[in-house]
């Protein structure tokens, strides 16, 4: 951690955590990254505090860009005190990664005069915020929102003026890209229970909470995909409590022996790159993505991509361009929309390729650092 003459006009940081796996963390990473690299630049530091992180000093890495940050072990109660005891280090910026968040970063601006900088990501804000959170988000200087549906719940649900509120696409991890553009050797992190036929790929965890995923609407739409594409296979990374319900599915629907799951795989494995290289088609229907990285992750690889007409993935898919939009559940229209892919092979690679050339321009880290720096202006700056 950095010393308390160093903190003086810093950045303030409270994250919800930093290490755990799935999307907002890694894109929380992302963004203290950033946050550290333009204090250090304006000659300031940050102090991170991450509520669920086991307790103590941690590093985390993006890239190049290093950070520190102190977790507490979901202890409410000693996140807070040493949120208020940052106050002695008066920061400029108090940056919340999470609008369960916002009423303590309102406390800390109310004391402090600090910028609040609040993040949005999706389903959480989809719906009115209970009062005190969506009050600290109204009070907020800057709101930011990961995509234009998000953005406009932020407006019309939540009460936030436009004024404060500022778009920020996320970006694949700047890892993940460089390893993307690589060569696989010939079988190279294959995982064992990876089929040979035509892949049609999903990634994610499988959570009861996380229904609105769509790999049920996949696996219902199999048995017409197969009377067109005979060696069709679907292949799912993640895991989690709703699995069995989606492995009963697949033996109600007879296609039992078309589904491989292949349980969780880390987002910096071969394994899931070998999965991204050597499938056909990426598909996650889904209803309640903010964003969806899984989406860049694919189209990295030069997969077209099969997401749900809702949220944020209006944002990172193309209709008709890098792949196609459809109506979580419906079960023809997927089904229609996956067999034109994997009975066109010409289509499939043109699409592959925009794909990958709207991440190149639009989707890198270097993108997201630009944007956040653009957005925030310095971050020790006065008010």
């Amino acid at each position: 951690m950095s010393s308390d003459a160093t903190l003086k006009g810093s950045c303030l940081g409270l994250f919800t955590d930093l290490n755990a796996v799935g999307g907002i963390q890694r894109a929380s990473r992302h963004m203290a990254a950033v946050l550290n690299e333009l204090n250090s630049r304006d000659g300031a530091a940050c102090h991170f505090l991450s509520l669920n992180d086991p307790p103590g000093n941690h590093e985390a890495q993006v890239s190049n860009h290093r950070f520190t940050f102190t977790g507490f072990g979901r202890d409410k109660l000693m996140f807070l005190w040493a949120a208020l005891r940052s106050m002695r280090f008066s920061p400029k910026m108090i940056f919340v990664n999470h609008p369960n968040l916002a009423p303590v970063g309102w406390i800390l601006k109310k004391w402090t005069g600090a910028r609040l900088v609040v993040v949005t990501w999706g389903i959480e804000v989809w719906s009115p915020l209970p009062y005190f959170r969506r009050a600290a988000l109204k009070r907020a200087d800057i709101v930011l929102a990961i995509s234009r549906y998000t953005a406009e719940c932020v407006e019309k649900l939540q009460g936030v003026q436009p004024s404060s509120i500022r778009l920020l696409p996320l970006a694949l991890d700047p890892t993940f890209w460089r390893e993307a553009q690589k060569p696989l050797s010939n079988g190279a992190g294959r995982p064992a229970k990876f089929p040979p036929g035509r892949v049609i790929l999903s990634v994610a965890r499988l959570s009861a909470e996380e229904g609105y995923k769509g790999i049920d609407t996949v696996i219902r739409a199999l048995p017409r995909i197969k009377s067109r594409v005979p060696d069709v296979q679907f292949v799912i990374a993640g895991d989690g409590d709703d699995r069995p319900r989606l492995e009963q599915l697949a033996r109600k629907s007879g296609v039992s022996e078309l589904v491989v799951f292949l349980g969780s795989l880390p987002a910096s494995s071969s394994e899931l790159q070998y999965a991204y290289s050597n499938c056909e088609i990426f598909a996650l229907p889904s209803k309640g993505e903010g964003f969806g990285l899984v989406f860049l992750e694919a189209m990295a690889f030069g997969k077209p991509v099969i997401g749900g007409a809702h949220g944020g993935t209006l944002d990172v898919i193309q209709e008709g361009v890098t792949g196609y939009l459809v109506t979580h559940g419906n079960v023809d229209q997927l089904a229609d929309a996956l067999t034109h892919l994997l009975t066109d092979d010409r289509l499939r690679d043109e699409m592959g390729e925009r794909a990958k050339e709207r991440v190149r321009t639009h989707y890198l880290f270097e993108n997201f650092a630009g944007e956040l720096e653009r957005v925030l202006g310095s971050p020790v700056a006065d008010n």
